[in-house]
């Protein structure tokens, strides 16, 4: 009786995910098929890009917001700390790029748990123009990043632009599984982004938005305790009337050689966010693991025929969403190479989604911190 129950049970989780794979597969090949965007509404514009330390790609990355082929623009860094290893980099870049106009901030005052909102406080002041587009220290975009970002904001019912992003460089086992969970996620966001009415995320890769919008919101100050400062800020736009829109623009971010502890204490502190800001939504991601589930199945039928079959398209499920998410939407080519360790992502996942229930505290950036309801106290 036990083993028909959970035979049951685990076909029904099975198709659960088997759906959501399909829905996948749909979702990032509509996504795929949607047009570029083309407006003649290009705003002169304030890049903010608080950052924290160097990696051995940053240049590169910060580079590449240099090199943009948009009317008028402006960058604006902000640091903690005048020793801060990214001012030296920032510093090239100015004597590089003289007629950009490149700021840097030094933000030294401690303005919420959240120190990359505390560093967005102390920027805005210096941002010259009214619409803005704040993206993280470790995104390179293409040339018509701005144009393709900025495009969906000449409508004024949008609030707020966002973007996928994609994976690079980061060739260790850690940083491949970190690789393969990015592709994951964008399938995740693909499928949710279906209702695009009730959309209400944002993504630290791009978050495009006009002071006017933001101060609606209560300014950077409203994000300034919360860890998901880029979901809180998409939420709190969509509150206050405004559509959320998806940018079809798909953006790098460059990954550093992740160990696997590096990796396993990302995805934890990923899963605990995800589980404090929405329930929910965490709750609901156990009937998205349909390989797991199909193979508790065939465990449970002792080999049964069926079993195998509904494993069998369970996987081939699996692989086309991860492929058609990752080569169709996302451009990432690489995901090829990746597939042996889809088994270990698969099992990972799972671990991290019990181990989201283990305890609330999180460590960022060498601090650790207690979740409260999407909020940051420090332990």
């Amino acid at each position: 009786m036990i083993r028909t129950v959970i035979e049951i049970v685990a076909a029904a989780g099975a198709a659960c995910g088997i759906v959501f794979y399909v829905a996948t597969v749909f979702s990032a090949w509509r996504f795929a098929r949607q047009p570029r965007a083309e407006s003649e509404f290009s705003p002169p514009v304030s890049i903010l890009k608080p950052v924290r330390g160097a990696d051995s790609f940053s240049y590169e990355c910060f580079r590449s917001h240099c090199l943009l082929d948009y009317p008028e623009y402006e960058i604006v860094f902000g640091v903690q700390s005048a020793a801060d290893p990214a001012v030296p980099l920032i510093e090239r870049l100015k004597t590089e790029f003289p007629k950009l106009r490149i700021e840097l901030v030094t933000c030294s005052r401690d303005l919420g748990t959240n120190r990359k909102v505390g560093n967005l406080i102390q920027m805005l002041p210096a941002a010259r123009y009214d619409h803005l587009l704040v993206n993280d220290g470790d995104i390179r975009v293409p040339p018509d990043y701005l144009r393709r970002a900025l495009a969906p904001l000449g409508d004024s019912a949008v609030g707020l632009v966002t973007s996928l992003y994609r994976a690079a460089g980061g060739h260790s086992l850690g940083a491949k599984l970190e690789a393969i969970s990015i592709d994951d996620f964008a399938g995740s966001v693909l499928v949710s982004y279906l209702n695009r009415r009730a959309f209400h995320y944002g993504f630290g890769s791009t978050l495009a938005f006009s002071k006017q919008v933001l101060e609606q919101i209560g300014g950077f100050a409203a994000l300034a305790d919360h860890l998901a400062d880029d979901h809180q800020l998409g939420t709190l736009i969509r509150q206050a009337g405004y559509r959320v829109v998806l940018s079809e623009l798909v953006v790098e971010t460059a990954l550093p050689g992740y160990s696997l502890g590096d990796f396993w204490r990302h995805q934890l502190r990923w899963a605990r966010t995800v589980r404090d800001a929405s329930p929910g939504g965490n709750l609901g991601l156990v009937l998205t693991f349909g390989v797991q589930w199909a193979a508790i199945a065939a465990a449970a039928a002792a080999g049964a025929l069926w079993a195998w079959v509904l494993f069998a398209i369970a996987c081939a499920a699996r692989i086309a969403a991860l492929l058609v998410t990752a080569i169709g939407a996302c451009d990432d080519s690489s995901a090829l190479r990746r597939l042996w360790l889809l088994p270990i992502r698969d099992a990972q996942a799972v671990l991290t989604w019990l181990a989201a229930f283990a305890g609330r505290s999180i460590v960022w950036r060498g601090d650790r911190f207690i979740l409260e309801r999407g909020r940051l106290r420090r332990s």
